[in-house]
């Protein structure tokens, strides 16, 4: 079975194209049959999020964290007891492929850390667009991390310890992790996700505040692909 894991915080404007992009990314002919079950983790939702889910019949977790770390953790060990042998993981937020999770699978690799695209740039000013596409690297071989398109065998999660209980980074942190001991990841444009660029970020530190900083310094410089440090064009946070 492959399990996929969305943590949900208030996503009730978002969650249904979200869920509806992983239904069609579960049926693809690549997948052979195979079973794909998704859980929705409900991190102190008041708003419709909860109803939503339950009309895709998935299934929903329940916590009162605010921590994206802990609520991934919990969707991947319902899954990993329910004999889950591989974990994908995207967000709210965001729409898969529908080859998503056969692109993570044919990489055959331990884990698959996916780039991203921009889906709507309404907010942001037109020089942090430009600052996006000409220093983020959509192909084979990035060094992004982003929890809005990740995967990762149950053995290879299991090795690592699974997510922290961190409420930024848990990507970046179970990505060094996996590193550490020695398991071979891939670096794939091949797995496309289509994630928001808004600006209220569900997550502090997380993209929209990435993207809300450069705009800060941007506005601060005279040539701003020249003067920002290049290091910032390495997205390495979670894209909530």
């Amino acid at each position: 079975m492959i399990g996929v894991v969305i943590p949900v915080h208030n996503e009730e404007a978002l969650l249904g194209r979200c869920l509806a992009s992983i239904r069609d990314a579960a049926s693809a002919e690549a997948l052979s049959g195979e079973a794909v079950q998704t859980v929705v983790v409900l991190d102190d939702c008041t708003d419709r999020s909860a109803a939503i889910a339950m009309s895709f019949g998935v299934v929903t977790l329940a916590l009162q964290a605010r921590n994206v770390g802990m609520a991934r953790a919990a969707g991947a060990r319902h899954l990993l007891a329910g004999g889950a042998r591989w974990l994908a993981f995207t967000d709210a937020d965001s729409r898969v492929s529908p080859g998503w999770l056969a692109a993570q699978l044919a990489l055959q690799a331990d884990a698959v850390c996916g780039s991203i695209c921009i889906d709507d740039w309404g907010g942001h000013p037109q020089h942090v667009r430009d600052y996006f596409r000409q220093t983020y690297v959509d192909a084979d071989g990035h060094q992004h991390v982003h929890g809005a398109n990740l995967g990762v065998s149950a053995h290879a999660y299991l090795r690592a310890g699974g997510f922290a209980p961190l409420a930024c980074s848990e990507d970046v942190a179970l990505v060094e992790r996996l590193l550490e001991v020695g398991a071979q990841v891939a670096w794939s444009a091949a797995p496309r996700v289509m994630t928001s660029a808004r600006r209220a970020s569900r997550v502090r530190g997380g993209f929209g505040d990435t993207l809300s900083g450069w705009a800060a310094k941007l506005d601060h410089v005279l040539d701003p692909l020249d003067s920002l440090n290049p290091l910032d064009a390495c997205i390495r946070t979670e894209s909530s």
